[in-house]
């Protein structure tokens, strides 16, 4: 059953921006922020665990978004805590995880996950984009843009359109897209 609106789980305006950017009239968007306990586990598992609190405090439909960033030196961390790593050494400091290392490849892997409401099952659409790290470059106002790196520039040195026609967020978003067509 296709929603007719889904309660989008942020509070991050950028986020928020971009993601009705990239589904244009695909879904009516009402953000909801909430503040929800993450558990530590794989994106699959904190996105799953995220949407089903999510669908129950709203009783509602829900959709909800994990963003990862995965250094391939590191065995994928700082992976889904990315949002911790960020906060905790900044832009600068996730460049400096990696001075140790030759490999700088990274992905950037977006879930979302979406539910009709208490007790349905989460359904997770994934997107990937495959880069590098690299020092900042760019504005600093988007949370890690500004140090990965794809074919040459960096999310941050991105025109909005322009990352939003590449993004990790843009890949899962169009499998979403997809799945609510069929839905029809």
């Amino acid at each position: 059953m296709r929603p007719q609106s889904l309660n989008f789980i942020t509070g991050n305006k950028n986020k928020l921006a971009e993601v009705e950017a990239i589904l244009g009239n695909a879904i009516p968007l009402q953000s909801r922020a909430l503040d929800l306990v993450e558990i530590q586990g794989t994106v699959q598992e904190v996105s799953t665990d995220k949407c089903r609190r999510a669908a129950e405090l709203i009783n509602g439909p829900v959709l909800t978004e994990d963003t990862c960033l995965c250094f391939n030196a590191m065995k994928g961390l700082p992976g889904p805590y990315i949002k911790w790593f960020l906060k905790a050494i900044g832009p600068e400091g996730l460049h400096n995880l990696l001075d140790a290392y030759v490999d700088k490849s990274a992905q950037a892997v977006c879930t979302f996950a979406f539910s009709e409401g208490p007790g349905h099952e989460p359904i997770i659409f994934q997107g990937t984009t495959e880069g590098r790290i690299v020092a900042p470059r760019g504005p600093t106002t988007f949370g890690w843009d500004p140090i990965f790196e794809y074919d040459g520039k960096t999310y941050a040195e991105m025109d909005k359109e322009e990352k939003n026609r590449i993004s990790h967020r843009y890949k899962a978003l169009e499998k979403l897209r997809a799945w609510l067509q069929h839905e029809d």
